[in-house]
Formats: C-alpha cells, sequence, structure tokens
C-alpha cells in the first residue's frame, strides 16, 4: 500500500497529457506520468517517489499502437512486455523483455515504463539501442524525434514533462539474426547478472548490455573488436571487455569479478550463435 494520497488522472490525447502534467505541476502536486505503475507503486511504498498526482498514458491511441508503416515498425510506449512477446512483432525486443519479472508482472509493465524507469537494467532498451531505432516523445514544447543513440545516456533523456510516446525501428531488422541471454544467479525471476543481446546485420555483430554497469549500454568500440575475425575469439572478447564504459558492477547479487567472468561467457556464446567465431 502507497502511505500517502494522490489525484489520478487518465487523459485520451498526447496534448491533454501534457496539459494535464503542466496545470498540475502549476499546482504543486509533483506529478508523474503512469504507465504500467508497477515501478511507481514499488517505490511509493518505500517513500522513494512522492507525488500529489498521476497521469495514466495507457488511454492515449499513439502510446497503444503497434503498427508496420512505410517499412517502419512503431511501438507504443504503453504496450505491455507480455503484448510485444506474444505479438512476435519484433522477436528480439519480445523476447529480451519476455525474461523481465514473471508473467504476471510483464502483464503491467509497459515498454515505455522499462525503458524510462529508475532500476538499473532496463534491459527493453537493448534491441533499441542495436537497431538504430528512434523515439518520439511529446512534452511542453511539442514533439520531438530522435535517434535512440542521441536520446539514451544512460538513461533517456527527458525534459520537465515530457514523456516516451512510440519508438520507431526500420522493419528490415526484423529478420536479421539475433540472441538475447539473461544470466542469473539464481532464481528464475530474479534481477540478471547479465543480459546481452546481439544480433547481425551486414556490417557484423552488434551487442548491447544490461547489468554490466550501473547501466545498460552499446558501445561501437566494443563491437569493433569482436568483429576482427583475425584474432581468436577468446582474445577479442578480453580486449572488448576492457573498453567497457564504466566498471564492473559490484553489488549484492555478484562481485564484479564474478560478472566479469560471466560476461565473457556470454559474450562467447553471442558470438559463436551469431556465425563470428
Amino acid at each position: 500500500m502507497i502511505p500517502y494520497d494522490f489525484e489520478y488522472y487518465r487523459p485520451a490525447s498526447v496534448n491533454e497529457a501534457v496539459n494535464l502534467y503542466r496545470q498540475l505541476d502549476t499546482q504543486g502536486k509533483r506529478p508523474l506520468y503512469w504507465s504500467g505503475g508497477t515501478e511507481i507503486i514499488t517505490l511509493g511504498r518505500l517513500n522513494q517517489v512522492i507525488t500529489g498526482a498521476v497521469i495514466d498514458l495507457k488511454a492515449i491511441p499513439e502510446c497503444r499502437e503497434m503498427s508496420v508503416r512505410e517499412d517502419k515498425l512503431i511501438l507504443g510506449s504503453a504496450l505491455t512486455l507480455s503484448q510485444l512477446y506474444d505479438s512476435r512483432v519484433f522477436p528480439l525486443l519480445g523476447e529480451t523483455g519476455g525474461e523481465v519479472a514473471d508473467r504476471t508482472s510483464r502483464n503491467k509493465i509497459t515498454f515505455g515504463g522499462n525503458i524510462c524507469g529508475r532500476f538499473i537494467y532496463r534491459e527493453a532498451v537493448l534491441p533499441l539501442l542495436l537497431t538504430d531505432s528512434e523515439v518520439r516523445i511529446a512534452g511542453p514544447a511539442g514533439g520531438r524525434q530522435a535517434p535512440i543513440t542521441q536520446a539514451f545516456d544512460q538513461t533517456l533523456q527527458l525534459g520537465k514533462g515530457e514523456f516516451l510516446v512510440q519508438t520507431v525501428t526500420d522493419e528490415s531488422y526484423r529478420r536479421m539474426p539475433y540472441i538475447t541471454i539473461k544470466k542469473r544467479k539464481v532464481a528464475v525471476i530474479d534481477y540478471p547478472v547479465v543480459t546481452a543481446a546481439g544480433i547481425r546485420t551486414g556490417s557484423g555483430i552488434r551487442v548491447a548490455f544490461s547489468g554490466v554497469c550501473a547501466f545498460p549500454f552499446r558501445s561501437e568500440a566494443i563491437e569493433a573488436r569482436l568483429n576482427l575475425r583475425d584474432i581468436p575469439l577468446k582474445e577479442r572478447v578480453e580486449q572488448a571487455i576492457a573498453l567497457l564504459p564504466a566498471p564492473i558492477l559490484s553489488d549484492i547479487k555478484a562481485s564484479a569479478e564474478y560478472r566479469g567472468l560471466i560476461l565473457k561467457l556470454t559474450l562467447e556464446d553471442i558470438l559463436k550463435a551469431l556465425g563470428a567465431e
């Protein structure tokens, strides 16, 4: 149970949501956009999130869209992880998000909520980073569309009052060979020690990671090393790990040393599976 009261709003359009945020913010209610709501509820119970109003995005048609138009796959931010998995519309995304928590939770956790959340894992962003996807964002200054590689830097960079509406992905990526691996220490629904997703494009192997560092990432420098086929696979992996953008995470789930070992084995599996030996 959340130990404080808050107002609930369910706008029917993007403009209504943005205007509501502006109005509620002016009233000092510290509004939050609500999609699946699982993270707000979890952190609210701990008094780590406090708000006087939430704005539910699930009734906005654009946030529920799942379509292919002009060779672009359009996915709304309020689609649940279960919907994406069951639809098979973007298998890499569906499977990467399909191992987050358990099925009951995934029925509520939304695509956009996972990407924009405070928890460090945010695995749903990995397929977007691998496929040069773009994000559509709405806010007080209007709408904007930007490449995920520019809009996501450790977290999705949103201004005050902005929210993620949709993602846009070139439809051709759906047919490329891919793999997604999640390594946990114990339970099958526990937080991951390492999550990695890979795809083989015409220019080589791409890999993105979650749980390795304190934020999800894709590194072109790491990919360049992994694609050096004239170097033995194990040596490529060692060189790639030396190029991580931040220290390997050490926490209650795993030490940095253990994570590093799991990362090494995971990368070897990805390269073998995608034919980059």
